[in-house]
């Protein structure tokens, strides 16, 4: 990889609630979640769910999945100690039971 080249910063996180999340619960999380489109780091964001794909290899068992999209790693750190993202992990923490981050880099295509 050309280190030379503009990269992209991607930042992907699943979030899994637990079985007994109500539908108020997952309410709270996204409404979390949109909170966050506020950071003025994030090239772009996109909340999503699972799709209703049927491969094998697909994982569906999150509830929401978080995708950002940095110009660089240090937009990408200076996301992670923004307040509203801080804000976010210390009022939303309670709706999810598990937390999975991709982090990867590479050139812009």
């Amino acid at each position: 990889m050309d280190a030379s080249q503009p990269q992209l910063f991607v930042h992907h996180v699943l979030f899994y609630m637990p079985a007994t999340a109500t539908d108020a619960d997952k309410a709270q999380l996204l409404k979390g979640l949109q909170s966050m489109q506020r950071i003025s780091s994030i090239k772009q964001a996109h909340i999503g769910t699972p799709a209703a794909t049927t491969r094998d290899v697909i994982e569906r068992s999150y509830t929401y999945s978080w995708l950002c999209l940095f110009d660089s790693a240090a937009d990408e750190e200076s996301y992670q100690v923004d307040p509203i993202h801080d804000e976010f992990r210390t009022q939303y923490a309670q709706y999810w039971e598990k937390v999975v981050i991709y982090d990867a880099i590479g050139p812009l295509s």
